[in-house]
Order: C-alpha cells, then sequence, then structure tokens
C-alpha cells in the first residue's frame, strides 16, 4: 500500500472526451439543472426536492477545500461545458479503500462520457492514490451505470436488498468493486 493518498490534491485529468478538474463557479448550473431533473434524483435515490440555490452554493463551493474525500467537476471536451461529478469519498485510510459515484446531467448522458469519467477517476485512484479498493452501489433500475461500471472493470459482489423506496416499489442496488491488482491487468478495459 502506498502513503501517497493525498486527497487534498485536486488534480485536473485529461482524457479523449472529457477532463476532470476541480470544481468552479459557472458549474453550478450543471448541477442545478442536475438537481431539478427527476431521472437525477431517482437515479441516485436523492429525494425530489433537492437542495436549494444556498445549499447547492454552500456544497459545490466546499469541494475544493476537502481533504478526505476527492470531488471532480467532468467536462465535456468537445463543449468545454460541465455536465457531471466523480467523487471518491468514504475514505478508508487502513483499508485503502474508498467509494465511487457519479452524477451526470442530460447533457452528459448516453455518449460514452460516463464510462471515460469514471475510468480516469478509477486510474487516479490506483495509480496516483495508491488505493487498493474502489467500490459502489447501483440501483437495480439504472443498468446504463452497470454496464458503464462493468466497462471499466467494476465486478458485481452482491445484493443489497430493498434499499430504496421507489415509486414503483422497493429497490435492490447490486454491490460492485474493482481491485488494484484487476486494474493492474487491465487498465479498465477488462475482456468481456
Amino acid at each position: 500500500m502506498s502513503n501517497a493518498v493525498d486527497f487534498a490534491t485536486k488534480p485536473t485529468i485529461t482524457g479523449e472526451r472529457v477532463t476532470l478538474r476541480p470544481f468552479v463557479d459557472a458549474d453550478l448550473a450543471c448541477f442545478r439543472a442536475a438537481v431539478a431533473d427527476p431521472e437525477v434524483a431517482r437515479l441516485t435515490g436523492s429525494p425530489p426536492d433537492g437542495p436549494d440555490e444556498r445549499q447547492l452554493r454552500s456544497w459545490y463551493g466546499s469541494r475544493n477545500a476537502q481533504t478526505d474525500r476527492l470531488d471532480l467537476a467532468v467536462v465535456d471536451n468537445a463543449t468545454g461545458d460541465c455536465v457531471g461529478e466523480v467523487v471518491l469519498n468514504d475514505w478508508d485510510r487502513h483499508n485503502a479503500s474508498c467509494n465511487f459515484r457519479t452524477l451526470f446531467a442530460a447533457a452528459g448522458r448516453d455518449r460514452g462520457l460516463g464510462t471515460e469519467a469514471t475510468r480516469l477517476v478509477v486510474g487516479y485512484a490506483f495509480d496516483t492514490l495508491g488505493l487498493h479498493r474502489v467500490s459502489l452501489e447501483v440501483f437495480a433500475f439504472n443498468p446504463r451505470a452497470r454496464r458503464a461500471y462493468e466497462k471499466v472493470g467494476f465486478v458485481a459482489e452482491g445484493v443489497l436488498r430493498q434499499v430504496l423506496r421507489d415509486t414503483d416499489g422497493w429497490v435492490d442496488a447490486t454491490v460492485m468493486s474493482i481491485l488494484a491488482p484487476e486494474w493492474a491487468v487491465h487498465r479498465g478495459h477488462p475482456a468481456r
């Protein structure tokens, strides 16, 4: 395990389609639209009456100062617009692991941007931060996200039964993870 883990550093990571970078004030428009989107609320399990303007400004205005997590804006390289975020949180220093989550506004969906953003931040987690394990949970009604995670190499570990009450009833979540030794072999491009 590397002792170089530093969540205080907020890098800029550039890929072919997206750039991950620290938040700037102009990104707030993206997240304002995202939290107002009923699909985003459902896919993330968020309450439909999301945060107000003050809460949004406070939350995104404080992300770059966090030292125990990494929150980065996802910028569409084709337009220069912020289209979402990727987050490494729930850091367990002793076990060199953390949780991964993401959120994309409508402008960032269905074009492979999420897959590339996931690949970039997971690569950073293993190659730069020296983590051993990155995990996530994905709701059963979000097969699009699950496919993106599988493309990067996340493996299903089990099912958390009925963890979310949705308008259609109770919903399961699949726990998925990717380990540093797996990443070292496929670098986010597993054979399927």
